[in-house]
């Protein structure tokens, strides 16, 4: 796919919405990298949180982390050393 966009004044681009959605590059501190190669210039999107791993990092998921975290500096819980002792403690 090939989409002419004009650089104005002082070297500035603007992507198009779609591509920004399509890339998340519509979300907060979301970057591009630029590479040259071969006469070309490349764009790869460049995220502080891959899209795949967003997930962690909403703000119901990251209160529960707290929580979580609250309660291990308070010595609750119980800690196992692996997922076979974990399991055992099932039983």
């Amino acid at each position: 796919m090939s989409t002419y966009i004009n650089v104005r004044e002082r070297g500035q681009i603007s992507l198009p919405a779609a591509i920004r959605k399509k890339f998340h590059l519509d979300e907060p501190g979301a970057q591009v990298e630029i590479i040259e190669r071969s006469g070309e210039i490349v764009l790869r999107p460049m995220l502080p949180v891959p899209a795949d791993q967003a997930w962690a990092w909403t703000e119901e998921f990251q209160a529960g982390e707290r929580v979580a975290d609250a309660e291990i500096a308070a010595g609750l819980g119980t800690v196992y050393n692996s997922g076979e002792e974990f399991l055992e403690s099932l039983k």
